[in-house]
């Protein structure tokens, strides 16, 4: 993999030791909101080293034109493509997982999303789910609820994600939103911290991805967890920034690493 830093700045300023890739904890979970091929491609150029998983939106991949040629440029830059949970849970309700389950493989996509952000997926159905597609791909379980107007329900959270893991899901993506105004946050997009403490108490910091979009959230989990934080739903735009906020390259959390 090329060097992250040009030549005459290394070592030039102590960092806080991050995980390499293949990453197992620390991961950065993208999510592509359309970028054509050519976006794609100068994304990989200047940041593949910072990404983990590249997911496409929603259920994106049906409208997105030249898919496969795009999903060759995250492969071939170690970055694993990922297609939206939204499009496993319309699989799930149109009886079509195993159509779904041959277009994955046909691909060569080996990670899958699911979640019930929006339909209501039973406990048990929600559990076959995760071990049939365990099978065959890494699976991200999404846990919580898209609608800004639910109460944190921690217990809730907490059930999920340990159900989830005891199905056999490789991690779990705490729901924010791609407008970081749900979930895990108030509408106003400040976190609901009892809920976030209570799921990492619950399950482990290792296997929880927290989807944040916005710079304010994602500077107080590096601040509380430290540069190996699972975060998720970042943009293309801002994954530069994300990393420099895990490092303490940004004043959000220059003082948590550089005293």
């Amino acid at each position: 993999m090329r060097s992250t830093e040009a030549t005459g700045l290394q070592g030039l300023i102590p960092l806080p030791e991050r995980a390499s890739k293949p990453r197992r904890v620390g991961v950065t979970h993208v999510v592509d909101t359309g970028l054509s091929c050519h976006e794609a491609a100068g994304l990989m150029e200047v940041a593949s080293a910072h990404v983990d998983v590249i997911r496409l939106g929603w259920g994106s991949a049906l409208v997105t034109q030249a898919l496969e040629r795009k999903l060759e440029l995250y492969t071939a830059n170690d970055v694993a493509p990922m297609l939206g949970g939204t499009l496993t849970e319309l699989a799930w309700r149109h009886g079509r997982v195993d159509r779904l389950r041959e277009a994955l493989l046909a691909l060569g996509i080996g990670h899958v999303e699911v979640s019930e952000g929006t339909l209501d997926l039973p406990r048990d159905e929600k559990r076959r789910l995760i071990g049939t597609l365990k099978q065959d791909f890494t699976v991200f379980v999404e846990v919580g609820s898209k609608d800004g107007r639910l109460a944190p329900a921690s217990a809730l959270w907490i059930r999920q994600a340990s159900e989830a893991l005891d199905a056999g899901a490789d991690a779990i993506v705490c729901e924010g939103r791609v407008s970081g105004d749900a979930g895990l946050y108030w509408p106003d997009g400040s976190i609901r911290d009892e809920l976030v403490e209570a799921l990492v108490g619950a399950a482990g910091i290792e296997r929880l991805i927290f989807e944040a979009p916005r710079r304010s959230q994602q500077a107080w989990l590096v601040r509380h967890f430290g540069p190996d934080v699972g975060l998720g739903n970042v943009l293309p735009s801002d994954l530069i920034g994300v990393e420099s906020l895990r490092l303490g390259l940004r004043s959000d959390t220059l003082t948590r690493f550089h005293v």
